[in-house]
Order: structure tokens, then C-alpha cells, then sequence
């Protein structure tokens, strides 16, 4: 780990996912070279090859077409305070992976942990609490739209769908906590 930041490797992985879907499958590999020897240059070689290959099954895996479509946005602001939390209750987060279409929104958060729980029931709370949060705001950015909610764990490559019924239940949780 760099420098003893137990967050390098995931850092660094998510700012690969942020940049490399802009640039053309072909050069892919080619600019994931040059970005982790500028990121990550005290990380040997064969370790960065490891995290660029990571990142590469998620970008080249058909299954994530719809969160890196063209139009997709990454690192996403939003800001605000949903109804249902307290005035105090204030929301100023980043949104990994944010897709708009005309009947839906795809709210993705990349995580990096090895492993990666098998279960949706098994993902850490916190991961589905910030989720809710982003639902709650955007139901009301996008009324007509259905919002929808994921992880994406770069390390098996899989995409998380959460029910809305973890999120109704994360996000009651927070309003009651106020």
C-alpha cells in the first residue's frame, strides 16, 4: 500500500474508471499504462498490471454497456437535502457512475474490496445508506423516472443491484436517526 493510505488502491482504480471510458477501447490499455505510472509509480509494475487488468474486465465486460454508455457522467456532484431528513441532514456527495436515460437513472458506486461480499444482503451499510441518500435527492430531480441503484465491485467484475426494499429501509433508518 502506498505510503501506508489503505485507500490508494481504490482511489487510484476509481480515477481509471473515471478516464479511461472517454477514451477509444483501442488506446485503452496503452493510457491505463501511462495513468498508473503517473498515480501509482511507487507500486511495481506487475502490481499496476493487476489493477489495470481489473479495471479493464469491468470496462470491456458487456454488462456495464448501460453504466459506461456514451452520455453516462462520471464523479457526479449532487448536493441538497432529501425530503423525509432533518434541516440538519445534508447531502454533499459524488456519484461514481451516473446514467440518465428517459425512463430511468442508474445511480453505480464503484468498490474495490477483496473479496467482495457474495450476498447484497452481506454489502456494508454504510455502501447502501450513501445509496439511499442519492435515490432520495434524485426522486425528486427525476419524478417520472425510475432510479435505480448499484455497486460495481471491480474485483470479480459485478454489478449490484440493490432492491428498493434495502434502500426504503437504509433511507427510513436515516430519518429516524435524524
Amino acid at each position: 500500500v502506498a505510503g501506508g493510505d489503505r485507500y490508494f488502491r481504490g482511489r487510484t482504480l476509481h480515477r481509471l474508471l473515471e478516464l479511461l471510458p472517454d477514451i477509444a477501447p483501442e488506446k485503452r490499455i496503452e493510457a491505463a499504462d501511462r495513468l498508473l505510472a503517473r498515480l501509482a509509480p511507487e507500486i511495481e509494475e506487475g502490481e499496476r498490471g493487476q489493477w489495470r487488468e481489473e479495471v479493464m474486465r469491468v470496462l470491456t465486460d458487456p454488462q456495464f454497456a448501460e453504466v459506461f454508455a456514451p452520455g453516462s457522467m462520471a464523479e457526479t456532484p449532487i448536493v441538497g437535502r432529501p425530503r423525509g431528513l432533518p434541516a440538519s441532514a445534508r447531502l454533499n456527495g459524488q456519484i461514481d457512475r451516473l446514467t440518465v436515460s428517459e425512463s430511468r437513472v442508474l445511480v453505480v458506486d464503484y468498490k474495490t474490496n477483496r473479496p467482495p461480499p457474495a450476498r447484497v444482503e452481506d454489502a456494508d451499510s454504510a455502501y447502501v445508506a450513501q445509496l439511499a441518500a442519492y435515490r432520495a435527492l434524485l426522486q425528486e430531480i427525476y419524478p417520472e423516472r425510475q432510479i435505480v441503484c448499484a455497486l460495481l465491485w471491480t474485483y470479480d467484475a459485478r454489478l449490484m443491484d440493490i432492491p428498493s426494499e434495502m434502500l426504503d429501509h437504509a433511507f427510513a433508518r436515516m430519518a429516524k436517526a435524524g
